[in-house]
């Protein structure tokens, strides 16, 4: 007996302004890779990054919070932005399990976010620029998750 062939995902047409926006959203993650992967060689070799002469990076980068299981929490970023990024290559490419994970990826890092930034803001009393500034990308994402065409 003949076993079927396990079916291909066919890539689905999209909208060129889909594919824009997907595009940018690569482009955000790879900006997001560079800066996680930054604050992780920073972490793993005790460098201490400097905000613009503002002592608050040290604050935040050097408080309990920034470490889960003695892993920097830049790592976990660097590994969720490189997801981010392949889904939204291959969801540009029209796959649309890519699409579906994307959406996923980028709501655990929006969610996630929104902790460490109560945690800066009631718990720390203090703010990193870096942190802002991913923070910042992360809500880019969000909103062209938001913005991109419904499946018809």
């Amino acid at each position: 007996m003949a076993r079927p062939k396990p079916r291909k995902e066919a890539p689905t047409k999209r909208s060129r302004f889909e594919i824009i926006l997907y595009c940018v959203a690569a482009l955000i993650c790879l900006v997001g890779v560079t800066e996680a992967t930054f604050l992780t060689v920073m972490a793993l070799t005790g460098e201490t990054a400097i905000c613009g002469g503002s002592g608050s990076c040290f604050e935040v980068l050097g408080s309990k919070f920034a470490k889960i299981g003695g892993i920097p929490i830049a790592s976990f970023g660097s590994v969720a932005y490189f997801t981010a990024f392949s889904c939204a290559t291959f969801a540009a490419f029209g796959h649309a399990r890519a699409q579906a994970f994307f959406s996923i990826v980028v709501g655990a890092m929006f969610a996630f976010t929104l902790w460490l930034l109560f945690v800066q803001a009631f718990l720390l009393h203090a703010f990193c620029q870096y942190c802002l500034f991913s923070a910042a990308m992360i809500f880019l994402l969000a909103g062209i998750v938001v913005a991109k065409p419904r499946a018809e």
